[in-house]
């Protein structure tokens, strides 16, 4: 089968292997569609601090089974599958407190682990999440950044009627919003400084939205939101800039979800989180009950995915994807692999 391997900095090579040999436990997928996300294309530059060459890419993905170990009973062929990436150790604290998604040997399936950038991939059953036949591959591939937003917009806790503030149109600023709504999230209002992302938002159905560029943040916040401000603001970009916005234009004792991936330490003021009483929060990953909300989200209509899609490659085009990406930064939201 064919396999594509990234094995030093902007250097994909694509190989003839050996078809997966299962074990007991495992599901055989033929892999349909890969998601690119940023982690991604900072491992493709040789940029990602926790994954090295070389590497098999491909941790947002979907596919069919093709074959399963004899102890697997939950699965038939030709059923459409996804992935919840994440090999775990089962015995550190996280992990037998129910917090398996910070495992301390955590590893990512196509970033510390081999992907799913290849024609059949063998996974242990228990990571194999069923898709309902009408959520095509190009949205099952999509299930995982989602369960990203899920995961994060859960974090608030009840949402409710909450008005909530999303810092960055990225695809997981997106995602994390939607999922916020389909939550039940009163008003939403998501921010960005690149008009082009804005204007995703709003094809998304996300209507409120501020150019934090154009716009004076404080005075929007009040605006959308009136003096209480918002109930929650997750950060989805992972800057110091926007660090210190969520910090600066939470209201006292507000929570704030850190989402987005720093690529340096950010100086932020912490001054104003002791001084206001704020809750500052991390969200990494997902659990799997994040995955059959974001799957449940999918199949409802309750999030809009497709303005998310912006260009398809052919697995053999690879390479050309990571450089399309790079040529169109302010515009790519999603590019997807097709097998």
């Amino acid at each position: 089968m064919r396999q594509a391997v990234l094995i030093d900095r902007e250097k994909v090579i694509f190989r003839e292997v050996p078809e997966p040999i299962l074990s007991d436990n495992q599901v055989l997928i033929k892999v349909r569609r890969i998601g690119i996300c940023g982690s991604d294309v900072h491992a493709y530059y040789g940029q990602h601090p926790y994954i090295s060459f070389p590497i098999v890419q491909g941790h947002e993905f979907s596919g069919e089974v093709a074959g399963f170990g004899h102890r697997v009973n939950r699965f038939y062929s030709g059923e459409r599958v996804t992935v919840r990436p994440q090999l775990t150790c089962g015995q550190c604290y996280p992990c037998t407190h129910g917090d398996y998604h910070i495992c301390d040997q955590l590893r990512v399936i196509g970033c510390q682990a081999e992907g799913a950038a290849q024609e059949l991939f063998a996974v242990d059953e228990k990571l194999v999440i069923k898709l309902p036949p009408e959520i095509s591959f190009d949205f099952g591939a999509m299930v995982e950044p989602l369960a990203v937003g899920v995961h994060a917009a859960c974090r608030l806790g009840d949402l409710m009627g909450k008005n909530i503030l999303v810092l960055g149109c990225g695809p997981i600023g997106l995602l994390t919003a939607q999922a916020a709504r389909a939550l039940g999230a009163g008003k939403i209002v998501v921010t960005d400084i690149i008009e082009y992302r804005l204007g995703i938002a709003r094809k998304c159905g996300l209507e409120h939205t501020v150019n934090s560029r154009q716009e004076d943040l404080n005075e929007a916040i009040v605006r959308h939101f009136g003096p209480e401000r918002a109930d929650g603001i997750i950060e989805c970009v992972g800057s110091e800039e926007t660090a210190n916005q969520a910090i600066k234009h939470s209201r006292k004792g507000g929570t704030i979800i850190i989402v987005g991936v720093f690529s340096s330490p950010p100086k932020v003021d912490l001054g104003l989180v002791q001084d206001r009483e704020l809750k500052l929060l991390g969200s990494l990953m997902y659990k799997e009950e994040d995955y059959h909300l974001a799957i449940e989200f999918i199949e409802k209509g309750k999030v809009n995915l497709q303005p998310l899609i912006t260009r398809h490659f052919k697995f053999e085009d690879y390479p050309a994807a990571y450089r399309y990406i790079e040529a169109n930064k302010e515009k790519v939201m999603k590019v997807l692999i097709d097998l």
